[in-house]
């Protein structure tokens, strides 16, 4: 007989409820809790850098190794889909190893490969680099997020991990000042190595996390059960009853949602020089807007994820992202000035929506299987999306890039329908 899932209790003491003020969230955080928080925020603005260092540096790649458009989609593609197998590696390794030393290795496992993409000396030798780098790259957030979802008090666990969140845009920022200099200031074949290599920086982040961060510890009744050799949750219970289907749709949910993202991230810098006729440092200055809306957005989008609720707050920033993203890619060529306008709010509403999804997948799990859940839909998500940009790319080749782009509003509008499968979860306790 197999042990049947318990209903989440808290697994540290939440004096969330006793603090006030738009910083609550991080007062009401253990010291060890705040530790984490820094590794995670540091590990997954690392995992940011190393992932848009690719679309940066993708027109430049593509005319070095004289790539189709394709050809240039699939280095994202073989990275979310590789990532996604990863993801799920990470994901029984949380639940058995731990959420620090699980980080600590995927970490070290993204930057060792992003680094050896600036050595490769031909296109299959960077599609196998870049696809190993997806090991590493689809388990970081999974163990972060769980990691801070379990410090963080219930009452604001959605706007702490949604911090944690808006470190992506910090290293998507680091990311495009670092393409802009290198492109701007090296040759085209030199420009894009440097670029990769630079992400080899966050092998500094494992000095950090080895010095002090740990998991939350359990509750006194979970530390009990484990005395007593109660049955652990099989990992195969995410794939039965009531948690095979809030599997099934969480999985469409983060399919929808990074197909529309990535779709974005891997095509945006090469529609601005391509079809918008922009600059290199044009192009920087328009990213740099996007990336100050991302960034208000993941922080906003926590709060409105604890006030909202869960779901209200996916399916209203998937709305809102879907419409801005078709209005963005219909602007008249002539307008490149609404468009520079528009890309804070599309910036904003497309990193928003990720700002619940730490808290909820943690959420809709049970601690045994939370790791396993939460990584695994997530990164299959990443890996179904992940097909997105590579539509994209074999569709620009008739019907331009500007129209190709719509795929991406197919994906919010994906992640909205899914919702329906979902139960919302705000203000639960974890265990």
């Amino acid at each position: 007989m197999t042990a049947t899932p318990t209903a989440p209790t808290s697994a540290v003491a939440d004096t969330g409820d006793l603090m006030t003020g738009p910083f609550a969230w991080y007062r009401s955080l253990s010291k060890p809790g705040r530790r984490a928080f820094f590794g995670a925020f540091g590990g997954y603005g690392m995992d940011a850098y190393d992932f848009q260092v690719l679309p940066l540096g993708l027109t430049a790649i593509a005319a070095y190794f004289h790539l189709s458009k394709g050809q240039s989609g699939l280095l994202t593609t073989v990275t979310l889909v590789v990532s996604a197998v990863g993801g799920v590696l990470a994901g029984l390794l949380i639940d058995r190893i731990g959420r620090s030393r699980t980080m600590m290795i995927t970490i070290g496992t993204y930057a060792l490969f992003t680094a050896l993409c600036g050595f490769a000396s031909s296109y299959p030798m960077l599609l196998t680099f870049r696809a190993l780098q997806g090991l590493g790259f689809g388990g970081e957030w999974a163990a972060g997020a769980v990691l801070v979802a379990e410090y963080a008090s219930a009452r604001y666990r959605g706007r702490t991990v949604a911090f944690v969140q808006a470190s992506w845009a910090v290293g998507w920022g680091l990311a495009v000042i670092v393409g802009t200099l290198s492109l701007d200031h090296l040759s085209g074949g030199l420009a894009w190595r440097v670029l990769f290599w630079t992400g080899a920086l966050p092998g500094l982040m494992l000095l950090f996390l080895r010095r002090g961060v740990k998991d939350a510890p359990t509750a006194p009744a979970t530390q009990a059960s484990q005395q007593t050799k109660t049955p652990r949750v099989p990992v195969s219970a995410v794939f039965h009853g009531r948690l095979g289907r809030i599997t099934l749709f969480a999985t469409l949910m983060a399919t929808g949602v990074q197909g529309g993202y990535y779709t974005i991230a891997t095509w945006l810098p090469t529609y601005l020089k391509e079809e918008r006729h922009l600059t290199i440092v044009g192009t920087g200055s328009y990213l740099a807007l996007l990336i100050g809306g991302a960034f208000l957005g993941y922080l906003c989008g926590g709060y409105v994820s604890d006030g909202l609720g869960r779901r209200k707050a996916i399916g209203l920033f998937g709305i809102l992202s879907g419409l801005i993203l078709f209005s963005y890619i219909h602007i008249p060529a002539a307008d490149n000035h609404v468009l520079l306008v528009l890309g804070f709010p599309l910036g904003f509403c497309f990193s928003a929506i990720f700002s619940g999804f730490g808290s909820y997948l943690a959420e809709l799990y049970p601690r045994d299987v939370r790791g396993t859940g939460q990584s695994l839909t997530y990164n299959v998500g990443r890996a179904v999306g992940a097909f997105f940009p590579t539509a994209v790319g074999f569709e620009a080749g008739s019907k331009g890039l500007g129209d190709a782009l719509v795929y991406g509003t197919v994906g919010y509008a994906l992640a909205v329908l899914a919702l329906f499968g979902l139960p919302e979860t705000r203000r639960i306790a974890l265990a």
